[in-house]
């Protein structure tokens, strides 16, 4: 007998509570920034600050801390050891996998899913992670819990490896958070519940519609439910251009969205580097500002580029809570559409047509908003200034995806993308070179797939299959080289890697592996054709 969701989810919630780091009512503490937490943190005990945030205390945090208050005024306190002492390893160790050199890119792929697989996990007390009632893939490397919008790409290669039993309960593993939790949060840990990702479950859903048309309707509840969570917050705002949380008003009754984070302090995962990049600034209020711009940038899941910054080569001035994203409003449009086709289904014609219009409405003020006359681009919006941005970047192919643009703006959006975006091993992220991962000279698998996606669209296949093949030969040359799939790529010079951002390169690499088999299999069909 199959239980209903909503009672499933009221009993797992308990799973979600419990799996979090909770401390009794009395002796609750922000432990994130408690004295021992920032001490650990700004003395660079570990290389990569989130080694620290995903070891397991041994006792409650509020034990932990009068613990070090006390001990720490011993002359022999040593900081390391109190660490070692106090915490554990629970399989936080980088995930690396052994090459079978026999094998194919493609059937090497295959082969690692079972190994980058977790769950249904069992609750660990105090440990950050969010215990999640099924199977589901970790992208890999650092990275050994599930994030949201990687997870799409990486179901979308499931699907063609005709995995379909953990792609559906990874989409039940993100219906379950948004019924218990009522959003998807950055990652199944809880130093990210104060922001989600790019909004994908909805195309997770009509992934797994494909076959089934009705799937979709069984996901309503929580595609409306997240929507909704977006869309919070929208009704208190009473001037053009000011924001709420996610939500900025861009005229009477009419509203985009931005990235946001709701906390205003150094991102726990990344504290020192965040703590350091403040260091020049001299009040309070500007560091905040800075800690939630650089939260939001985690938002948008391009952590980070130059598309955010204020100021040329400024990561100091990263402004993302002030920009209105083409790509994210790009994905509420979807969201609408689909919530309206859902209701259709449902024979529900009031709210078919209430979404519809939402949908029109957006696809209105994405033209209206997005697309630059004289850039001949789609490009971001900063609602201070009320300006397009000058930063030319792969976020301009989601209204292709969408099937927003019109035909000549696909034709001149292709142009530039052939002409300056392309490069040996695909696409480039941005035109710029500045240090940052989400910026040239790297290329990232859920871009090129949107983009390729996106010109297929408008009957660019010459293109599209250009970038794909250029993709899989970067894949399959790093692969021969190293036995490991790339979170990114360097794409300008095919014989390196990649580089800038927080930390180092990972391999793995779940969206990678998903887009691979999916271009792989594009491709031959098109090559049949």
């Amino acid at each position: 007998m199959k239980m209903n969701r909503s009672f499933l989810s009221l009993i797992l919630l308990f799973i979600v509570l419990a799996g979090c780091r909770t401390e009794p009512q009395e002796k609750q503490i922000d432990y994130y920034s408690s004295p021992l937490f920032k001490e650990v943190q700004l003395q660079g005990l570990f290389e990569d600050s989130k080694t620290f945030v995903d070891l397991v205390p041994k006792e409650s945090y509020y034990t932990l801390n009068k613990k070090y208050e006390t001990e720490r005024q011993n002359a022999d306190f040593d900081l390391k050891n109190f660490v070692e002492e106090n915490f554990s390893d629970k399989s936080t160790a980088t995930l690396s996998f052994e090459t079978d050199t026999t094998h194919t890119m493609y059937e090497h792929i295959s082969s690692i899913w079972g190994k980058l697989t977790r769950g249904p996990d069992s609750v660990i007390p105090y440990s950050s992670r969010i215990a999640l009632p099924n199977e589901y893939v970790v992208p890999g490397g650092r990275f050994k819990e599930i994030y949201y919008w990687d997870s799409y790409f990486t179901i979308e290669g499931l699907l063609v490896d005709n995995q379909e039993h953990i792609a559906r309960n990874m989409v039940d593993n993100f219906a379950y958070l948004i019924d218990t939790l009522g959003f998807i949060p950055n990652g199944t840990r809880d130093y990210y519940l104060s922001r989600s990702q790019p909004p994908f479950f909805t195309l997770m859903a009509t992934a797994l519609a494909r076959k089934d048309s009705m799937v979709l309707v069984e996901y309503l509840p929580m595609i409306e439910k997240e929507y909704n969570f977006w869309m919070a917050g929208k009704d208190v705002i009473e001037e053009p251009y000011e924001a709420n949380k996610y939500v900025v008003k861009v005229g009477d009754d009419s509203f985009l969205n931005r990235y946001w984070d709701s906390s205003v302090t150094p991102r726990p995962e990344s504290y020192k580097e965040d703590y350091h990049l403040a260091d020049d600034l001299t009040t309070e209020k500007e560091k905040t500002d800075l800690y939630v711009n650089l939260r939001a940038g985690a938002t948008s899941g391009w952590d980070f580029s130059s598309r955010w910054y204020a100021e040329e080569d400024s990561f100091g001035s990263t402004n993302t809570a002030n920009i209105l994203p083409v790509d994210l409003n790009c994905l509420l449009y979807f969201m609408e559409n689909q919530i309206a086709l859902g209701y259709g289904f449902k024979g529900d014609k009031q709210a078919k047509s209430l979404y519809s219009e939402k949908a029109l409405k957006r696809k209105e003020l994405i033209q209206k908003t997005f697309w630059d006359e004289n850039a001949e681009f789609f490009m971001d919006f900063e609602f201070k200034t009320k300006s397009n941005t000058d930063e030319f970047t792969l976020a301009a192919t989601y209204p292709l995806f969408f099937n927003i643009a019109t035909k000549e703006q696909a034709e001149v959006v292709k142009e530039k993308l052939i002409t300056e975006f392309l490069k040996d091993g695909g696409l480039l992220t941005t035109l710029k070179n500045t240090g940052q991962q989400w910026d040239a000279p790297n290329g990232w698998a859920p871009l090129q797939w949107m983009a390729v996606h996106g010109l297929l669209n408008y009957g660019y296949k010459d293109e599209a299959l250009t970038i794909m093949k250029r993709w899989l030969a970067i894949n399959e040359r790093v692969y021969k080289n190293m036995g490991k799939m790339m979170e990114k790529y360097n794409v300008e010079d095919t014989s390196l890697l990649s580089g800038g951002g927080d930390y180092e390169t990972q391999d793995g690499f779940g969206w990678t592996n998903g887009v691979a088999l999916g271009f792989k299999a594009l491709v031959d069909q098109m090559e049949e054709q």
